[in-house]
Parts: C-alpha cells; structure tokens; sequence
C-alpha cells in the first residue's frame, strides 16, 4: 500500500523560479520534490510560453524559415491524402506569414490549457482511480513544469532548423536515412520524438515523487502510450 504523497514532501522547502525551470532539466526529482510540496503553475507557464513563442518568431522572421515551414505543412497534408490546391496553398502561405505575429498568442491559450487537461486526465487516474491523494493543483504544477523540455525542444528544433536549411526534430527517423522516407518503418519512427520522450520520463518523475510510486512503472506506461499513438500514425499515414 503506498504511503500518503505528504508523507514525503513534509519539510520540503521552496524553490525559486529560476532554481524550479533549471532544477527539472539538473536535478529533476528533487525539483518535483519542492514542486508537489508548493505547487505554483503560473510562473513557469510564462516562461514556458514566452520561450516557445521566441522561438516561434525566431523561426519565421525570416522568407528561409516560413518557406520551410510552409512546405512540411503541405508535404504533412499531402501524406494524409489531402489534395493541395492553388487556393488552399495561397491561404497557407498568408497563415504562415502572420504566424510569427499570432503563435505567441495561440500559445498563451493553448499551452495552459493542454497542460490543465492532461493534468486532470492524470489526477483522475491517479487519484480518483487508483486511490492516489495528489490534488489537481499539485498535478497542474508538475506538468507545467514538465513543459520546460518542450520548450527546450522548440529552441533547438529551430536552431537546427535555421542552421540546415530545412525543418529538423529529434526523432528517430534520422537514425535510418537509408530507408524509403515513406516506408513504414520511416513514419513509425519519425513520429517518436526524443524530447517527448525525456518528456515523459521527467513527468512520470514528478508523478512518482507525488504519489509514492515507481518511476519506472509510470514511464514505461506513458512512453508505452506514445509509441501506440506513433504507430497508429505511422499506419494512417501508410494507408492513406
């Protein structure tokens, strides 16, 4: 039977914001520590948005990086099956063009509300589900901070970006460049970022910390959960 989640943060002391954004980069677990026992979500929200959506603009300032944007979303609709008209091109472009202005404000709604779903769906498994005593507040407050490496992801995707010439991530698909990039195995592969990944192993940290269960366990389910997602994408995208 595992032990009440104060059992554990009882006598935890505060962390600044600047210790908690860098703390679950370094030193993850006690960070989560500081984080469940005072559980704050707006601080970090800002800092995560503000750097998204720097890089966001980052991006597309410039004609490189809109047009490079601009064809990965055609060559994404196309391997759906979604026929790209003249007109449909010509919408796209003025979208991209205006994106530099509007994501930051898609992602000051976006963002808050993404990481406050997926903080209820996870109180209601832990807590309401499997007997937990984690509070919503608490949970909120672990994946925000969580979304400081996807923050991260965005600053050196873009880099990358910016430095090659052409829309770069850190999934799995550069590992075999000399496959069919429409191959199953390509798309299979390419849909599994490692950023989402350490992602989901720096949450499932702070979810162990908070309920008194094994890193191990809760990581391998949530990295179970995106592989699944990857490869139900994986086989759409083939079939389409």
């Amino acid at each position: 039977m595992t032990q009440p989640a104060s059992a554990t943060l009882e006598g935890a002391s505060a962390k600044g914001l600047p210790a908690r954004v860098a703390g679950v980069l370094l030193s993850p677990r006690d960070t989560y520590i500081a984080v469940a026992a005072h559980p704050r979500v707006l601080g970090v929200l800002v800092v995560v948005i503000l750097i998204m959506a720097t890089a966001s603009y980052a991006l597309l300032s410039s004609e490189l990086g809109q047009r490079i944007v601009l064809d990965q979303q055609v060559r994404g609709m196309e391997s759906f099956g979604v026929t790209v008209t003249d007109e449909m091109y010509r919408r796209l472009e003025s979208r991209i063009a205006a994106a530099k202005y509007t994501g930051g404000l898609f992602q000051a709604v976006f963002v808050p509300l993404l990481t406050a779903a997926i903080a209820g769906l996870l109180t209601g498994v832990f807590s309401m589900l499997m007997g937990g005593t984690g509070t919503f507040k608490q949970v909120w407050a672990i994946v925000a901070h969580a979304s400081v490496i996807i923050a991260v992801q965005q600053v050196f995707t873009t880099a990358l970006t910016r430095a090659r010439g052409q829309l770069a991530s850190a999934n799995l698909g550069v590992f075999v460049p000399m496959l069919d990039e429409t191959s199953f195995v390509v798309r299979f592969l390419s849909a599994i970022d490692l950023f989402v990944v350490w992602w989901a192993v720096s949450l499932a940290i702070g979810l162990g910390v908070l309920y008194r269960r094994r890193t191990a366990g809760i990581a391998s389910a949530l990295v179970a959960l995106y592989v699944l997602i990857a490869f139900v994408v994986a086989v759409f995208r083939s079939g389409s």
